[in-house]
């Protein structure tokens, strides 16, 4: 191994918090938008196994997004995320309110994102990841950058990332595994 992953593994055991944006992580960045004005997402069904066997291992998530829609909490609710912060304009302060109620550190906060408004938090987050498509600049601040793309397993590559260093994955594969 090198010493960047490493690095990585040792950001993922100490991670209590993983914090993600919804428009172009949990989602391939697409916005559909219908002649009736309601906006329509698409989920990826493997990302959302993924959340559902991190919040079993006793880790915390969040959403915090820029956008504000009811299909986010409706996915929230599906995948146990019970930490959801919308229409935000400033991820960072978001960011440390979460850290301050939760009490938690920075160090202990995961946040993946994909665009600029994602810098500020991802500078200052323990462990920082994006995804390939991700603006070139926020890749300049991310310690990893998922193989899977956004809206097509990528957050799932990032919660088995987590269970494998913080050594939970094989308990949670077990019932897979009969």
């Amino acid at each position: 191994m090198n010493s960047e992953v490493i690095s990585i593994e040792e950001r993922a055991k100490r991670i209590k918090i993983a914090v993600f944006d919804v428009d172009g992580v949990l989602t391939n960045g697409g916005l559909m938008l219908g002649d009736d004005g309601l906006e329509y997402k698409i989920f990826h069904s493997q990302d959302g196994l993924g959340m559902k066997m991190l919040k079993n291992t006793g880790l915390r998530m969040a959403y915090i997004t820029g956008r504000t829609s009811k299909l986010v909490l409706k996915r929230a609710e599906n995948t146990g995320v019970d930490i959801i912060y919308q229409g935000i304009d400033d991820k960072l302060e978001a960011l440390m309110d979460l850290v301050e109620k939760q009490g938690v550190s920075l160090d202990e906060c995961l946040f993946m994102g994909d665009d600029v408004i994602d810098i500020p938090p991802m500078r200052r987050a323990g462990l920082a990841i994006t995804v390939p498509h991700a603006m070139p600049l926020v890749k300049e601040y991310a310690h990893y950058t998922t193989e899977r793309q956004a809206g097509f397993g990528a957050v799932r590559e990032v919660c088995e990332l987590l269970m494998k260093a913080q050594g939970t994955f094989d308990g949670q594969m077990a019932q897979y595994l009969k």
